[in-house]
């Protein structure tokens, strides 16, 4: 069933400046909360003061096994699970099971949203329900600050730094807008908001994070190759009580370092993978031909994956299984006719993340296709869809890519002389 709202290609959630949804979205805000009850209070009270219509928000308050449940307003729904460690990521997953919004809002107990929050944060979402928006987390010294519905003069005097990394990379990109495969860097669980579609579509987050860090980030990434588009809302303003985590932790490599490594193997995109060994998940998957000879498949995908750097050979049923160590593939390489490939093929495959091409198609001379070669987050897109013209494509003769005609000589191949 194709979803409701506007279709948009690439990137481009700048084709909705000036846009509003006819009806505010229906929000859920999903609240994740251990130990915190001044801090859950002041979220709490801000929440209630915002100016999205109040019934169209509900708020969900996900406690992780406090000692003792937290205390809520009336008409705030708590959810809890037991106390097994750190577990963020199920916590999350926990309120967005009981949501019953189109639009979900993920906040900490810790953050305090601004009266214009919800209404900003979620506009795009409404809209467009690829977007996945991340919010502006400001931070300030709030110990014994007031529990009030507007924490915009509370904070007067408060301020603290905003991590320069983090707003340098807004600049950069323009606020997300020219977003690449690494941007998952960039959004924060924090002031996080995406569509129900997009939610459900990555299986929420990974509960494997046991640890402080990370389950946003590989969250996000799953959320691109599922065909999101990615945005940041510098109006959508949250205070986060206290220092970025950089500042507190600048000396902390041994807590950074084993997120990193964690991250390394659940996100194999170049620069975020391994540099020598190899990753648990398949990046750049590549399909033999069908109906070939044991001879001419063999040719075809070894020149292949000497071609693609990075690249694994995967059964096609698998693949589109898309689970376990394939269930994110970046780029697909469909090897449609037998070939040979006699020359590095990175740039026709790194031009799926720098030109943001849906398909790359090379053809023989006679115009037959011999490769393919895909972006996942495209063709998610464009299935949700039932469209094909979200993201360019482009067809073009490579000298370097042969047909393979007859049965090829595979010891010739092999030792060079032929």
């Amino acid at each position: 069933m194709t979803p409701r709202g506007i279709a948009l290609p690439g990137n481009r959630w700048d084709l909705l400046d000036g846009r509003r949804p006819d009806a505010a979205p229906t929000v859920s805000v999903v609240v994740a909360h251990y130990e915190q009850p001044e801090q859950l209070a002041r979220c709490l009270a801000a929440l209630g003061g915002q100016d999205h219509p109040r019934d169209r928000l509900e708020v969900i308050v996900a406690d992780d096994g406090s000692t003792e449940p937290p205390r809520v307003p009336e008409g705030v729904r708590l959810v809890r699970q037991a106390d097994e460690g750190f577990r963020l990521a199920a916590a999350r997953n926990l309120g967005a099971s009981h949501a019953t919004g189109d639009v979900l809002v993920f906040l900490d107990a810790d953050t305090v949203p601004e009266p214009g929050f919800i209404r900003e944060l979620t506009r795009m979402p409404g809209l467009a329900p690829d977007v996945v928006v991340v919010g502006r987390r400001r931070h300030a010294d709030l110990t014994g600050a007031a529990v009030v519905a507007d924490i915009r003069p509370v904070v007067a005097g408060r301020e603290l730094p905003e991590p320069a990394w983090l707003t340098d990379a807004y600049r950069r990109s323009r606020n997300l807008l020219e977003a690449d495969d690494r941007s998952y860097r960039h959004t924060i669980g924090a002031v996080l908001a995406c569509s129900r579609i997009i939610f459900d579509a990555t299986g929420g987050f990974d509960e494997s994070f046991r640890s402080y860090g990370g389950e946003d980030w590989e969250w996000t990434y799953r959320a691109w190759l599922k065909g999101a588009l990615l945005a940041h809302v510098p109006q959508a303003v949250a205070w986060h009580d206290g220092p970025d985590a950089g500042a507190r932790d600048e000396h902390d490599r041994v807590r950074r370092n084993a997120e990193a490594v964690l991250l390394a193997d659940l996100i194999p995109v170049p620069g975020s993978r391994p540099r020598g060994r190899p990753t648990d998940r398949v990046d750049i998957a590549v399909t033999a031909p069908p109906g070939a000879s044991e001879g001419a498949a063999f040719v075809s995908v070894d020149s292949v994956l000497a071609a693609v750097p990075g690249s694994e050979w995967v059964d096609a049923a698998d693949l589109a299984e898309a689970r376990g160590r394939l269930d994110r593939v970046r780029v697909h390489v469909e090897i449609v006719r037998p070939v040979r490939v006699d020359r590095i093929l990175g740039d026709l495959v790194d031009s799926i993340a720098r030109d943001g091409m849906g398909v790359v198609t090379v053809r023989a001379d006679d115009g037959a296709v011999l490769l393919r070669i895909r972006s996942s987050r495209a063709a998610a897109r464009e299935e949700r869809w039932g469209r094909d013209d979200l993201f360019p494509r482009a067809s073009e003769r490579d000298d370097g890519v042969r047909l393979l005609v007859g049965e090829p000589d595979v010891a010739a191949y092999l030792g060079g002389w032929g």
